[in-house]
């Protein structure tokens, strides 16, 4: 049986806490998004690490190699949205389909040593990213196409709730 696409509108973790990893995104200072990053791209290691790293735990659930190769994409997706927020005024985000992209990529049969170097460069470039974003430039907007608005503020916020909660899928 495929895995059934996420369709979920996530933007809710920006008012509330994630019911599921008890993720408060909305607490979070901007100051912490780098630090946050790093750590959690460090927690991926042994993940990776693990005998049974591709094994899908049921039919309808990622594998945590999937899992770690998603995250390290949204680490680039989210760096290059940063990117354009900062560069253009209120740009509109190019649209992602997380699950095509593993399908297409075939995220579970990538080398599990390649995604934990891949994740970890991708997390050091977004979290980079958004310490060196100046306190007079948080406020900076961009949108996907569904009409969600962000300021760079709370794109930092919505983007370090997808690998969080992530790391508690795979906990």
């Amino acid at each position: 049986m495929p895995i059934t696409p996420d369709t979920k509108d996530w933007t809710w973790v920006l008012e509330r806490p994630c019911p599921e990893c008890g993720f408060s995104a909305a607490a979070l200072a901007f100051d912490d998004i780098p630090a946050l990053v790093r750590q959690n791209a460090a927690a991926w290691a042994p993940v990776l690490e693990r005998p049974d790293v591709a094994v899908r735990p049921d039919d309808t659930t990622w594998s945590a190699l999937e899992y770690a190769a998603h995250v390290r994409d949204v680490f680039r997706i989210f760096d290059l949205r940063l990117g354009l927020i900062l560069a253009e005024d209120d740009p509109l985000f190019a649209n992602w389909d997380q699950d095509a992209t593993a399908e297409a990529e075939r995220y579970n049969e990538q080398d599990p040593r390649t995604v934990a170097v891949e994740l970890a460069a991708a997390a050091a470039s977004v979290a980079d990213a958004f310490a060196a974003v100046p306190a007079a430039d948080r406020e900076r907007t961009g949108r996907r196409s569904d009409g969600a608005r962000f300021t760079v503020t709370t794109l930092a916020q919505y983007f370090v709730h997808d690998p969080t909660h992530h790391l508690h899928d795979v906990g």
